[in-house]
């Protein structure tokens, strides 16, 4: 069966980053990075069952915590969007390094603008997909809209993200400022894969126009109808991991794994595992 270990590596701040891999049965066809969405963590159910799911399909997949948040160490107050495409290019070289380089990243909310953005930073990246993302990093202020202000004249406050409190220092507001992943969009010059509810409450359907609107070819769009932000029915996550995992194949898996076996010289046939799956051969 698939299994999941647990990995740690430094951070871009030099924090202990905790994260998990979800591994396949047999070889993995292939490795990606899941990216969480904002305040969340590598465990709430839209990154466990999507990654998962990936997993169930050939993929191998490292998700894990953003600086100070979930089991990662370091101070949430410190991070900001740059910071979270830094832990991403330092979860892109632990995998190189210990394991095999990303083909494929897959972001959720605020963590798909963030894979789009880190994307350019990662040359071994052959394809990236989003799940509900926003066209500018600032959408995240909707969030705590009613401190935006103290933010800005005291540099610092509280606020409330899902009932949990946060610390938010004014770096961060001057680090998102601006920041329309449109271009880098634009820049990508990968696959590039945009998934978004139509009756999304928290980030707007708008936003997947924009970014598709931006991105060059070849550039695909899954509607994922019925589905909320959060992706809290399981449904929703499995038929968006489901379509990822089959756009993803055209770019990211090997094609040693993809290629039939010749017939031997006698005129039979070779059946090989293609380490996809328990019952797969080609």
């Amino acid at each position: 069966m698939a299994k999941s270990i647990k990995v740690e590596f430094a951070g871009a701040q030099g924090d202990r980053i905790a994260a998990r891999l979800e591994l396949p049965v047999g070889t993995p066809r292939a490795y990606a990075i899941f990216a969480h969405c904002f305040s969340c963590s590598k465990d709430i159910f839209a990154a466990s069952r999507v990654s998962r799911r990936l997993a169930q399909m050939g993929l191998a997949v490292l998700r894990f915590d953003f600086t100070g948040l979930g089991q990662s160490d370091g101070d949430f107050a410190n991070t900001n969007f740059s910071s979270n495409i830094a832990d991403l290019v330092k979860a892109g070289e632990f995998l190189s390094a210990e394991y095999k380089a990303p083909a494929l990243l897959v972001g959720h909310s605020l963590g798909g603008a963030a894979v789009i953005a880190a994307a350019l930073e990662m040359p071994t990246v052959k394809a990236v997909a989003t799940i509900g993302a926003p066209a500018d990093a600032e959408h995240v202020q909707c969030q705590f809209a009613e401190q935006i202000e103290t933010i800005r004249t005291e540099g610092v406050a509280e606020v409330s993200l899902a009932g949990r409190p946060f610390t938010v220092k004014k770096q961060f507001l001057d680090d998102i400022a601006g920041r329309q992943l449109e271009t880098a969009a634009a820049a990508l010059k990968r696959p590039l894969l945009i998934t978004h509810s139509p009756i999304d409450a928290i980030v707007g359907v708008e936003n997947a126009t924009r970014l598709f609107s931006a991105a060059k070819h070849p550039k695909s769009y899954l509607s994922l109808d019925g589905a909320d932000h959060l992706l809290s029915q399981e449904q929703d996550a499995l038929h968006a991991a489901d379509v990822i995992a089959a756009w993803a194949q055209r770019y990211v898996f090997d094609d040693v794994m993809s290629a039939p076996p010749k017939p031997d010289r006698k005129g039979g046939v070779v059946v090989a595992e293609t380490g996809a799956g328990k019952f797969q051969n080609h």
